[in-house]
């Protein structure tokens, strides 16, 4: 099946994101109206002229957000995913880069460009919750978090694809969060990672 996405002011990657594989079932000017037609993956265009506001309202239905900016100024990054958006990406006129998150996000994982999640992190003054991560949980959230997958964080650390994904779970239940995507954005949000 393929992976779906409404783009949000976003007329000039409409073809790019179709010749990657991606189902467009739209381009509209109003989140209501993407949303209406139910995607995978909404993405936003940051040029849009109030993209800021309709990022905070697809994410307020739970919707995966995808921000796109020709931009990646940290404060820019840092607006996005405090309005709700769930993944960054920088669009250099690649559009494999954005069919690529778009189905990273489908997939709940997190879809952050080369460096954003860092510079989130970096930019990130969110007082932590109260809530204790042994120091492998937090080995593998931070990993998580960069972006890399189940396999590449247990090359990383010397664990099987399989711890990894037991520590993934065990996060998922600690947190008030639901899928990897939220995983991310919460451990953003919050300086865990």
């Amino acid at each position: 099946m393929a992976v779906s996405a409404v783009l949000l002011h976003g007329h000039a990657r409409a073809e790019g994101l179709r010749a990657e594989g991606i189902a467009v079932l739209g381009v509209v000017d109003a989140v209501a109206d993407a949303l209406a037609l139910r995607p995978d993956v909404l993405v936003v265009d940051l040029t849009g002229p109030d993209a800021l506001a309709d990022i905070a309202a697809a994410s307020d239905d739970g919707a995966a957000v995808l921000a796109v900016s020709g931009s990646g100024e940290h404060t820019e990054v840092l607006a996005a995913v405090r309005a709700g958006a769930t993944g960054y990406v920088v669009d250099g006129g690649r559009p494999w880069d954005v069919a690529d998150a778009v189905a990273r996000l489908a997939a709940g994982e997190p879809a952050y460009g080369p460096g954003l999640a860092a510079t989130v992190l970096e930019a990130s003054g969110g007082a932590a919750p109260d809530v204790r991560l042994t120091g492998r949980e937090s080995d593998v959230l931070r990993l998580v978090v960069e972006g890399l997958t189940a396999r590449q964080v247990a090359t990383r650390l010397g664990l099987s694809p399989r711890t990894v994904e037991n520590h993934v779970q065990h996060l998922l239940r600690k947190l008030p969060v639901s899928n990897r995507a939220a995983l991310v954005r919460y451990a953003i949000e919050h300086g865990l990672a």
